[in-house]
């Protein structure tokens, strides 16, 4: 039997207090009961993604904001019902719901009336409420104000598009191993559950549809990993045409490598001719490397370090290639994590982009002449993309840019830098610069 929806209703109130007050949405998450997760999980990132209007409507209701618990329960059932269409429940039950959820929690019964008074009239005015939100920029587009502007000026062209694109759920996308199958012999296993998928980038498949990764053919055999399809280029776009002077393997450092999925297709795409070197700073994080590499059968030199302190780590050998996917705002990742756009603060772009730049200078030098750095954050904004590579390059005069894709948004086209991107489907946004050193 489904767990009650008002039971459910608590606990994304709950979450969404938690990630008001700065916890992530994932932490947050794992507080819940396993028995209730998933459909508190779907529950919230619906709320998260529609929280601007849920807010603006509350603020419409009520004169005064409600005690925080209260406040969030309230939000919860606004975000969750503003649009009929939308909605994941018929919106009298989800008021009944509601309302049983404030009179059933300690924190929230002493407001359950208020909760009670606010939803009904939202009922009976939910087209003007709603058209009276309509003009305030966060309501009409989910995402705090600073953003919108922001992203207004980097994509002038393309900035409600990528606002619409981070409103809508994500895919769940696989890169298939190809050192153990291929994505000719893996389509015939999906077919087998009745799943379709799509080809993306060079060997994803796009499904038509989520499925717990577990219950997917030759996951525990490591036959694919859950990757983006944007996230799938930076492999390739390293290790294309990069050849070790001597002998042996190339070498390459991962240099912010957690969770692995990126090490892992460095390796998948090497093979023999790789030895890859994975840094995490953070030790709970670097097992989470460990643990994906165990599962694809592959093996990587995993060390628990800080890649912007090379003298504490580095053995003075050159790398052929580094991979430098830095520490960002997760901008372009919204669809997935919808968390993140109500935790960040406009405030944290230039501390990122400060400690990006920091990664930049630190591992350049490490780079042997004629091998390349590869660039790469999940965000959308030039300050962690564009910006960054051009003030690089303007202080590295033995750094040039080589074809790379730039700034790729949700559903986007060719890259503004002159690769065309491959068809990559419903993929997050990333930014990407290939970078190679003169030689001497």
């Amino acid at each position: 039997m489904a767990p009650a929806l008002w039971r459910q209703l608590q606990q994304v109130a709950g979450a969404l207090a938690a990630i008001r007050a700065g916890t992530s949405g994932s932490v947050a998450l794992d507080a819940v009961d396993p028995e209730l997760r998933p459909g508190v999980q779907a529950l919230l990132f619906h709320a998260l993604r529609w929280l601007g209007r849920g807010e603006a409507l509350r603020r419409h209701l009520a004169k005064r904001t409600p005690p925080p618990a209260a406040d969030a329960l309230l939000c919860t059932a606004l975000a969750l019902g503003w649009d009929a269409a939308r909605a994941p429940y018929e919106p009298f039950t989800l008021v009944d719901q509601t309302v049983e959820a404030a009179k059933r929690q300690p924190g929230t019964r002493a407001q359950a009336s208020f909760i009670n008074a606010c939803l009904r009239r939202f009922l009976r005015e939910r087209d003007e409420l709603v058209e009276a939100t309509d003009r305030e920029p966060v309501a009409q587009w989910n995402h705090p104000r600073w953003w919108i502007e922001r992203l207004r000026r980097a994509h002038p062209q393309a900035w409600q598009r990528v606002l619409e694109a981070d409103n809508t759920a994500a895919p769940l996308t696989l890169r298939i191993n190809a050192s153990k199958t291929s994505v000719a012999q893996y389509l015939p296993a999906l077919a087998a559950i009745n799943l379709g998928a799509r080809k993306v980038a060079r060997t994803g498949l796009e499904l038509d549809r989520a499925r717990p990764v577990q219950q997917l053919p030759g996951f525990e055999a490591g036959e694919f990993s859950v990757q983006d399809a944007a996230a799938q280029l930076a492999a390739p776009l390293l290790l294309e045409r990069l050849a070790a002077p001597g002998a042996g393997p190339l070498r390459v450092l991962d240099a912010c490598a957690a969770p692995g999925g990126k090490t892992a297709h460095l390796l998948e795409c090497g093979g023999d001719r790789i030895a890859v070197t994975a840094l995490e700073v953070d030790a709970v994080r670097s097992r989470r490397i460990d643990d994906t590499l165990a599962r694809l059968g592959l093996s990587a030199d995993v060390r628990v370090a800080d890649a912007s302190r090379p003298a504490e780590w580095w053995d003075g050998q050159p790398y052929d290639g580094i991979l430098l996917d830095a520490p960002c705002t997760a901008s372009g990742i919204v669809r997935r994590h919808p968390d993140v756009r109500w935790l960040r603060r406009e405030s944290d772009i230039e501390q990122l982009a400060l400690q990006q730049a920091m990664l930049l200078a630190a591992l350049w030098p490490l780079v042997r002449p004629g091998g390349r750095l590869l660039y790469c954050t999940c965000s959308v904004f030039r300050e962690e993309g564009s910006g960054q590579i051009d003030a690089f390059l303007a202080h590295n005069t033995d750094a040039r840019l080589l074809p790379s894709p730039g700034h790729l948004l949700p559903q986007s086209g060719a890259g503004p830098r002159g690769l065309l991107e491959n068809d990559l489907g419903e993929h997050d946004g990333f930014f990407y610069a290939l970078l190679e050193k003169r030689p001497r």
